[in-house]
Protein backbone atom coordinates (compact mmCIF):
# COMPACT_ATOMS: atom_id res chain seq x y z
CA UNK A 1 0.00 0.00 0.00
CA UNK A 2 1.23 3.69 -0.78
CA UNK A 3 1.10 6.36 2.21
CA UNK A 4 -1.96 8.01 1.82
CA UNK A 5 -1.78 12.07 2.85
CA UNK A 6 -3.51 15.19 3.46
CA UNK A 7 -2.47 17.62 1.95
CA UNK A 8 -3.12 21.34 2.47
CA UNK A 9 -2.85 23.61 -0.47
CA UNK A 10 -4.74 26.34 1.68
CA UNK A 11 -8.41 26.90 1.13
CA UNK A 12 -8.88 22.69 0.96
CA UNK A 13 -6.87 19.42 1.70
CA UNK A 14 -6.50 17.49 -1.47
CA UNK A 15 -6.17 13.75 -0.12
CA UNK A 16 -2.92 11.74 -1.97
CA UNK A 17 -2.29 8.08 -2.12
CA UNK A 18 -5.94 6.61 -2.66
CA UNK A 19 -5.82 6.87 -5.89
CA UNK A 20 -3.23 8.72 -8.50
CA UNK A 21 -3.12 12.17 -8.43
CA UNK A 22 -2.29 13.53 -12.03
CA UNK A 23 -1.21 17.10 -13.17
CA UNK A 24 -1.60 18.26 -16.44
CA UNK A 25 1.30 20.49 -18.47
CA UNK A 26 0.25 24.36 -19.71
CA UNK A 27 3.85 25.25 -20.85
CA UNK A 28 2.79 29.31 -22.13
CA UNK A 29 6.38 29.39 -23.43
CA UNK A 30 7.58 29.90 -27.02
CA UNK A 31 10.33 27.18 -26.34
CA UNK A 32 9.34 24.22 -23.88
CA UNK A 33 11.32 20.84 -24.77
CA UNK A 34 7.83 19.24 -25.65
CA UNK A 35 5.13 21.69 -26.64
CA UNK A 36 6.68 25.04 -27.11
CA UNK A 37 4.82 27.51 -28.86
CA UNK A 38 1.92 25.40 -28.94
CA UNK A 39 -0.51 27.41 -26.18
CA UNK A 40 2.08 30.98 -26.15
CA UNK A 41 -1.45 32.25 -26.94
CA UNK A 42 -3.55 32.78 -24.01
CA UNK A 43 -7.20 32.10 -25.36
CA UNK A 44 -5.02 28.41 -26.59
CA UNK A 45 -3.66 27.80 -23.06
CA UNK A 46 -6.89 28.16 -21.40
CA UNK A 47 -8.59 25.91 -24.02
CA UNK A 48 -5.80 23.27 -23.43
CA UNK A 49 -6.53 23.64 -19.66
CA UNK A 50 -9.83 22.63 -19.70
CA UNK A 51 -9.73 19.76 -21.82
CA UNK A 52 -7.14 18.45 -19.68
CA UNK A 53 -9.23 18.66 -16.78
CA UNK A 54 -12.14 17.14 -19.38
CA UNK A 55 -9.34 14.42 -19.84
CA UNK A 56 -9.01 13.76 -16.11
CA UNK A 57 -6.45 16.25 -14.45
CA UNK A 58 -7.23 17.47 -11.13
CA UNK A 59 -4.79 19.89 -11.03
CA UNK A 60 -3.39 22.16 -13.76
CA UNK A 61 0.29 23.39 -13.30
CA UNK A 62 1.15 26.86 -15.39
CA UNK A 63 4.64 27.57 -16.52
CA UNK A 64 5.48 30.84 -18.09
CA UNK A 65 9.44 30.00 -18.72
CA UNK A 66 11.26 26.70 -20.23
CA UNK A 67 13.39 24.79 -18.09
CA UNK A 68 14.70 22.53 -21.17
CA UNK A 69 17.97 21.63 -21.58
CA UNK A 70 20.29 24.79 -22.86
CA UNK A 71 17.57 26.92 -21.89
CA UNK A 72 19.04 30.42 -20.09
CA UNK A 73 17.68 30.02 -17.14
CA UNK A 74 18.38 33.60 -14.46
CA UNK A 75 20.12 32.83 -11.39
CA UNK A 76 22.62 35.44 -9.58
CA UNK A 77 22.89 36.78 -12.86
CA UNK A 78 24.92 33.37 -14.23
CA UNK A 79 23.08 32.92 -17.71
CA UNK A 80 24.30 30.60 -20.11
CA UNK A 81 23.68 28.15 -23.08
CA UNK A 82 24.17 23.91 -22.60
CA UNK A 83 27.42 23.17 -22.11
CA UNK A 84 29.17 25.97 -21.13
CA UNK A 85 30.20 25.73 -17.51
CA UNK A 86 29.12 29.20 -15.24
CA UNK A 87 30.00 30.30 -11.61
CA UNK A 88 27.07 30.42 -9.42
CA UNK A 89 26.53 32.98 -6.91
CA UNK A 90 26.74 32.97 -3.36
CA UNK A 91 23.30 34.97 -3.15
CA UNK A 92 21.64 33.91 -5.55
CA UNK A 93 18.57 36.28 -7.25
CA UNK A 94 15.53 36.10 -9.51
CA UNK A 95 16.23 38.67 -11.60
CA UNK A 96 17.48 37.74 -14.98
CA UNK A 97 20.44 38.91 -17.33
CA UNK A 98 20.10 40.24 -20.51
CA UNK A 99 17.93 37.21 -22.10
CA UNK A 100 16.35 35.53 -20.15
CA UNK A 101 12.18 35.87 -19.31
CA UNK A 102 11.80 38.82 -16.92
CA UNK A 103 9.53 38.97 -13.87
CA UNK A 104 6.96 41.00 -16.19
CA UNK A 105 7.22 38.47 -18.91
CA UNK A 106 6.56 35.85 -16.67
CA UNK A 107 4.08 37.37 -15.05
CA UNK A 108 2.37 37.93 -18.47
CA UNK A 109 2.27 35.12 -19.72
CA UNK A 110 0.76 33.05 -16.52
CA UNK A 111 -1.40 35.70 -14.70
CA UNK A 112 -4.07 35.70 -17.58
CA UNK A 113 -4.10 32.06 -18.33
CA UNK A 114 -4.72 31.42 -14.40
CA UNK A 115 -7.53 33.94 -14.30
CA UNK A 116 -8.79 32.56 -17.56
CA UNK A 117 -9.48 29.16 -16.32
CA UNK A 118 -10.53 30.60 -13.25
CA UNK A 119 -12.89 32.13 -14.56
CA UNK A 120 -14.08 29.16 -16.78
CA UNK A 121 -13.66 26.64 -14.21
CA UNK A 122 -13.89 28.30 -10.46
CA UNK A 123 -13.44 25.36 -8.57
CA UNK A 124 -10.30 24.19 -10.73
CA UNK A 125 -7.07 23.62 -8.64
CA UNK A 126 -3.85 25.45 -10.34
CA UNK A 127 -0.46 25.38 -9.53
CA UNK A 128 2.11 28.25 -10.82
CA UNK A 129 5.83 26.50 -11.66
CA UNK A 130 8.10 29.61 -10.73
CA UNK A 131 10.81 29.79 -8.91
CA UNK A 132 10.57 33.36 -8.06
CA UNK A 133 8.64 34.38 -4.83
CA UNK A 134 6.95 37.65 -6.70
CA UNK A 135 5.54 35.36 -9.20
CA UNK A 136 4.54 32.82 -7.06
CA UNK A 137 2.70 35.67 -4.26
CA UNK A 138 0.73 37.03 -7.81
CA UNK A 139 -0.35 33.53 -8.85
CA UNK A 140 -1.71 32.83 -5.44
CA UNK A 141 -3.57 35.92 -5.63
CA UNK A 142 -4.99 35.67 -9.26
CA UNK A 143 -6.31 32.04 -7.86
CA UNK A 144 -3.46 29.27 -7.79
CA UNK A 145 -3.59 27.32 -4.78
CA UNK A 146 0.05 25.52 -5.57
CA UNK A 147 4.00 26.68 -6.09
CA UNK A 148 5.83 24.24 -7.86
CA UNK A 149 9.35 25.51 -7.49
CA UNK A 150 11.71 23.61 -9.68
CA UNK A 151 14.83 25.21 -7.73
CA UNK A 152 13.58 23.56 -4.50
CA UNK A 153 13.01 26.98 -3.14
CA UNK A 154 16.41 28.06 -3.17
CA UNK A 155 16.97 30.28 -6.15
CA UNK A 156 14.98 33.19 -4.87
CA UNK A 157 16.11 33.72 -0.94
CA UNK A 158 12.56 35.12 -0.53
CA UNK A 159 10.63 31.84 -1.71
CA UNK A 160 10.73 30.13 1.40
CA UNK A 161 9.09 32.65 3.22
CA UNK A 162 6.84 33.99 0.91
CA UNK A 163 5.09 30.41 0.71
CA UNK A 164 4.91 30.36 4.56
CA UNK A 165 2.85 33.32 4.26
CA UNK A 166 0.84 32.57 1.62
CA UNK A 167 0.08 29.16 3.58
CA UNK A 168 -0.53 27.55 -0.14
CA UNK A 169 0.88 23.94 -1.43
CA UNK A 170 4.30 24.04 -2.43
CA UNK A 171 6.54 21.42 -4.46
CA UNK A 172 9.91 21.30 -3.77
CA UNK A 173 11.87 19.89 -7.07
CA UNK A 174 15.41 18.45 -7.00
CA UNK A 175 17.79 19.93 -9.61
CA UNK A 176 21.75 19.27 -10.06
CA UNK A 177 23.03 22.70 -10.69
CA UNK A 178 21.13 24.45 -13.49
CA UNK A 179 20.31 23.71 -16.93
CA UNK A 180 23.31 25.64 -18.61
CA UNK A 181 25.40 23.40 -16.18
CA UNK A 182 23.85 20.42 -16.63
CA UNK A 183 26.31 18.51 -19.72
CA UNK A 184 29.31 19.66 -17.70
CA UNK A 185 28.16 18.20 -14.29
CA UNK A 186 30.31 15.74 -12.20
CA UNK A 187 29.27 12.07 -11.52
CA UNK A 188 27.75 12.19 -8.22
CA UNK A 189 28.31 8.45 -7.39
CA UNK A 190 25.34 7.34 -5.97
CA UNK A 191 22.36 9.21 -7.78
CA UNK A 192 19.60 8.19 -4.91
CA UNK A 193 21.54 9.08 -1.96
CA UNK A 194 22.65 12.30 -3.04
CA UNK A 195 18.71 13.06 -3.93
CA UNK A 196 17.82 11.91 -0.42
CA UNK A 197 20.06 13.52 1.64
CA UNK A 198 19.66 16.71 -0.94
CA UNK A 199 16.03 16.50 -0.60
CA UNK A 200 16.15 16.16 3.09
CA UNK A 201 18.19 19.46 3.67
CA UNK A 202 15.83 21.84 1.56
CA UNK A 203 12.63 20.24 3.24
CA UNK A 204 14.56 20.98 6.39
CA UNK A 205 15.39 24.52 5.72
CA UNK A 206 11.82 25.18 4.20
CA UNK A 207 10.13 23.71 8.05
CA UNK A 208 13.02 26.33 9.43
CA UNK A 209 11.52 28.65 7.49
CA UNK A 210 8.22 28.45 8.92
CA UNK A 211 6.67 26.28 6.10
CA UNK A 212 4.48 23.20 7.53
CA UNK A 213 5.02 19.41 5.80
CA UNK A 214 1.57 19.15 5.51
CA UNK A 215 1.74 21.75 2.44
CA UNK A 216 4.62 20.21 0.72
CA UNK A 217 5.44 17.55 -1.73
CA UNK A 218 8.73 16.13 -3.00
CA UNK A 219 9.48 15.60 -5.90
CA UNK A 220 12.98 14.10 -7.07
CA UNK A 221 13.65 15.50 -10.50
CA UNK A 222 13.47 13.19 -12.91
CA UNK A 223 16.26 14.70 -16.02
CA UNK A 224 16.61 17.63 -14.44
CA UNK A 225 20.88 17.21 -13.79
CA UNK A 226 20.33 13.53 -14.10
CA UNK A 227 22.02 11.75 -17.32
CA UNK A 228 20.54 9.38 -19.23
CA UNK A 229 22.41 6.63 -17.04
CA UNK A 230 21.06 8.19 -13.51
CA UNK A 231 16.96 8.34 -14.29
CA UNK A 232 16.73 4.42 -13.61
CA UNK A 233 18.43 3.93 -10.56
CA UNK A 234 15.65 7.11 -8.72
CA UNK A 235 12.97 5.03 -10.82
CA UNK A 236 13.62 1.27 -9.55
CA UNK A 237 14.57 2.33 -6.13
CA UNK A 238 11.87 5.31 -5.47
CA UNK A 239 10.33 4.00 -2.94
CA UNK A 240 13.29 5.04 -0.96
CA UNK A 241 11.57 8.70 -1.12
CA UNK A 242 8.64 7.65 1.06
CA UNK A 243 11.42 7.73 3.98
CA UNK A 244 11.29 11.56 3.66
CA UNK A 245 7.80 11.59 4.60
CA UNK A 246 5.71 13.60 2.30
CA UNK A 247 3.82 13.28 -0.97
CA UNK A 248 6.29 12.25 -3.79
CA UNK A 249 5.36 13.96 -7.37
CA UNK A 250 6.83 12.45 -10.55
CA UNK A 251 7.34 14.47 -13.50
CA UNK A 252 8.81 11.48 -16.40
CA UNK A 253 6.40 12.43 -19.30
CA UNK A 254 8.50 12.72 -22.63
CA UNK A 255 11.25 13.46 -20.86
CA UNK A 256 14.92 12.40 -23.42
CA UNK A 257 15.98 9.74 -21.16
CA UNK A 258 12.56 7.96 -22.23
CA UNK A 259 13.61 9.06 -26.06
CA UNK A 260 17.00 7.24 -25.79
CA UNK A 261 15.51 4.53 -24.42
CA UNK A 262 13.55 3.51 -27.34
CA UNK A 263 16.16 4.98 -29.97
CA UNK A 264 15.42 3.80 -33.13
CA UNK A 265 18.28 3.61 -35.45
CA UNK A 266 20.22 4.95 -33.44
CA UNK A 267 18.79 8.50 -32.77
CA UNK A 268 16.34 8.87 -30.16
CA UNK A 269 12.80 8.52 -30.63
CA UNK A 270 11.31 12.15 -31.83
CA UNK A 271 8.41 13.85 -28.39
CA UNK A 272 5.48 12.46 -30.45
CA UNK A 273 6.33 8.71 -30.35
CA UNK A 274 7.54 8.72 -26.45
CA UNK A 275 3.57 7.89 -25.28
CA UNK A 276 4.17 4.32 -24.54
CA UNK A 277 7.39 4.58 -23.10
CA UNK A 278 5.98 7.23 -20.70
CA UNK A 279 2.90 5.04 -19.70
CA UNK A 280 5.70 2.57 -19.06
CA UNK A 281 7.76 4.62 -16.67
CA UNK A 282 4.11 6.92 -15.16
CA UNK A 283 3.13 2.94 -14.11
CA UNK A 284 6.44 1.82 -12.79
CA UNK A 285 6.39 5.23 -10.44
CA UNK A 286 2.69 4.55 -9.60
CA UNK A 287 3.71 1.16 -8.55
CA UNK A 288 7.18 2.43 -6.36
CA UNK A 289 4.28 4.80 -4.53
CA UNK A 290 4.02 7.87 -6.35
CA UNK A 291 1.17 9.88 -5.46
CA UNK A 292 0.91 12.69 -8.19
CA UNK A 293 1.48 12.36 -11.73
CA UNK A 294 2.73 15.23 -13.74
CA UNK A 295 2.34 14.65 -17.02
CA UNK A 296 1.03 16.44 -21.08
CA UNK A 297 -0.60 13.53 -22.46
CA UNK A 298 -3.50 13.34 -19.61
CA UNK A 299 -6.21 11.27 -21.51
CA UNK A 300 -3.34 8.85 -22.82
CA UNK A 301 -2.55 8.44 -19.28
CA UNK A 302 -5.40 8.14 -16.99
CA UNK A 303 -6.08 4.35 -18.70
CA UNK A 304 -2.53 3.26 -17.53
CA UNK A 305 -2.66 5.20 -14.15
CA UNK A 306 -6.37 3.36 -13.78
CA UNK A 307 -4.96 -0.29 -14.01
CA UNK A 308 -1.84 0.98 -11.33
CA UNK A 309 -3.72 2.09 -8.79
CA UNK A 310 -5.76 -1.11 -8.59
CA UNK A 311 -2.63 -2.32 -8.17
CA UNK A 312 -0.82 0.28 -5.74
Amino acid sequence: MRPVFEWNIGNRVLTLGKRTTVMGIVNVTPDSFSDGGLYFDRDAAILHALQLMEDGAQIIDVGGESSRPGARVSVGGAIGVSGEAKTVSATPTAEPASGAVTEKEELDRVLPVIEGIKREQPSAIISVDTYRASVARAAVAAGAEIVNDISGFRWDPLMKKTLAELKCGAILMHMRGRPEEWRTLPSPGDIVTLVKRELRDWLDAALMAGMKRERIVLDPGFGFGKNYEQNYPLLKRFDEFHQLRCPLMVGISRKSFIGRAIARNGNDAPMEERIYGTLSAETAAILKGAQIIRTHDVRLSMDAIRIADLVA
